[in-house]
């Protein structure tokens, strides 16, 4: 059963019960994230992220995560492009107790100095690390060769040198801007009481005030460029990005269809050709990525360094005879099982499911519909996939990335 309620001052909230288990996973989403900064903001919806679990005005940092382990409950966050989330997981017997604690740091944290001086030192290591890890690396290459440096090119992340400058003023500034209860999804899915959960949302947000909700949205330009960083490191890091359709277009499930069949699993035809029968990748994988005003198709691939040309070759090759010669009908119904088992396994998770039910009334303001997806998926035809196809991986519309021991830009 699922359950919303909309307060007033435009905070929305939607409740998933799923009878017989006795665990709730509950989330608050933020429509925010890296699209939404500038220049001078890069890096500071992730640093908020990480200030908001350093102290309220009754708990120090050390009292939320020990409150928290002290019921036995997981809690985290993220930061998208898009989208910043704040989410626990409890037994349900611990609900009320557990959502105070995610109240508490959510709605009242108040940025110590100290505690920002150190965090400061901790997201910069983070930093370090993802330029230690080529294939995120090679992958946030390959948002700035397609989108730019601004908007969705952003690195989540954002420089050290901003986030060494932030301060207590600039992360109050931007989350009274974007921190608004209009621009604000709390979803619960689990053993859960709608009631119960209605009253205790409205206890600790009903009184949340409106704001000045700032609307950014961001100008999108895509390019066809070919980016490379010099890394001294044995791979060398592929990564091609094709320009697809944007979140909630009417063909969005044939392109995760199409993508099922390129490199969406061990039988697509990137693994089966780059890694079974050419032998020049470990890792060779696609993926579709979406956001409101537009999306791509990406590719990524890690190679041998003198396999690099090769492995770009070939993977070309692939896109090609698939845009050329298209998909079989046993590959498509292949890739479309896929894609319903994917909605039937995440059906048995919390975490899956409140987020689910969270970005849905977020990006759309509507309840996802399990069996209108399903349905959708399940009426998909082999010619519409066909039909979609055509609209994909235009060689005009691609970027390119690479991380390696090499100064050379891969050549369109």
């Amino acid at each position: 059963m699922i359950q919303t309620k909309t307060y007033e001052n435009g905070l929305r909230l939607v409740v998933k019960k799923m009878e017989g288990l006795m665990s709730v996973t509950m989330g608050i989403l933020i429509g925010t994230g890296a699209s939404a900064e500038t220049d001078q903001e890069d890096g500071i919806s992730h640093f908020i992220e990480h200030m908001q679990f350093k102290g309220t005005q009754k708990r120090n940092a050390f009292e939320i995560s020990d409150a928290f382990d002290r019921l036995g409950a997981q809690v985290n966050a993220f930061t998208g492009k898009d989208l910043t989330c704040y989410y626990s997981k409890c037994t349900s017997e611990h609900t009320s107790a557990c959502f105070e604690l995610l109240a508490d740091l959510f709605l009242n944290s108040t940025f110590p100095e100290e505690e920002m001086e150190r965090e400061k030192g901790v997201v910069c290591e983070e930093i370090s690390m993802n330029e230690d890890t080529p294939e995120d690396l090679c992958l946030d290459l390959l948002a700035s060769a397609y989108y730019g440096k601004e908007n969705y090119g952003r690195n989540i992340l954002g420089p050290s040198k901003n986030v060494k400058g932030f301060t207590v003023a600039d992360l109050q500034r931007y989350k009274r801007a974007r921190y608004c209860p209009e621009n604000i999804v709390i979803s619960f899915a689990g053993g859960v009481d709608f009631k119960q959960i209605e009253a205790l949302v409205g206890k600790y947000f009903s009184d949340m005030p409106v704001g000045s909700f700032e609307t950014r949205e961001p100008k999108i330009q895509t390019l066809k460029q070919s980016l490379v960083k010099t890394k001294p490191i044995e791979q060398m890091h592929l990564a091609i990005a094709y320009a697809a359709l944007p979140r909630g277009n009417e063909r969005e499930e044939l392109v995760t269809a199409i993508n099922g069949v390129l490199g969406g699993s061990m039988s697509a035809r990137l693994f089966q050709e780059v890694r079974e029968k050419l032998g020049l990748a470990y890792a060779v994988y696609s993926y579709n990525s979406c956001y409101k005003e537009c999306g791509s198709v990406n590719i990524y691939a890690g190679v041998n360094v003198e396999h690099l040309q090769d492995a770009y070759e070939a993977i070309t090759n692939v896109v090609g005879e698939l845009r050329k010669n298209g998909i079989t009908k046993d590959e498509f119904s292949r890739s479309r099982e896929q894609m319903k088992a994917s909605m039937f396994f995440s059906n048995e998770s919390t975490n899956s499911q409140m987020l689910l039910y969270g970005k849905s009334l977020l990006y759309y303001n509507e309840i996802f519909d399990f069996e209108k997806k399903l349905a959708k998926i399940n009426d998909m035809t082999h010619e519409q996939a066909m039909e979609t196809l055509a609209l994909l991986f235009d060689e005009k519309q691609k970027a390119l990335a690479v991380v390696g021991n090499t100064d050379k830009p891969l050549a369109f």
